[in-house]
């Protein structure tokens, strides 16, 4: 069955380093917390504030072996009183687990965007 995981992460600064290890945090955190193989992944879905314009986060998930699966950004509209540098997944993936036993990642500044589902 197909499968989704959600999270996010900020940043203190827009810088094309900075959000490619907040990105490796966020996507190693998911694959570990879900025992995820590569093969398992459908697809991942990121997307950005518009205050982050250095590097795509899907740049980091290639640097991290991730090829052969299908990678999407996006930038997020702009809205009074949204999260700031923030970079958000939505990753897609075959499991026989249950959505319920599903771990979401909010990390760093993110953890306010879902208290209910920070560790």
């Amino acid at each position: 069955m197909v499968r989704a995981i959600r999270g996010a992460t900020t940043v203190e600064n827009n810088d094309r380093e900075e959000i490619i290890e907040a990105t490796k945090e966020m996507l190693e955190t998911i694959i570990s917390e879900n025992n995820i193989k590569t093969e398992d992944m459908v697809s991942v879905i990121f997307t950005i504030t518009p205050d982050l314009d250095k590097v795509f986060p899907a740049v980091a998930a290639r640097k991290m072996g991730i090829v052969d699966v299908p990678l999407l950004d996006m930038s997020e509209p702009e809205i009074d009183g949204s999260l700031k540098k923030c970079i958000r997944i939505l990753m897609h993936i075959n499991s026989d687990k249950q959505n319920k036993d599903m771990v979401h990642a909010y990390l760093r500044g993110a953890t306010v965007l879902r208290p209910d589902l920070v560790k």
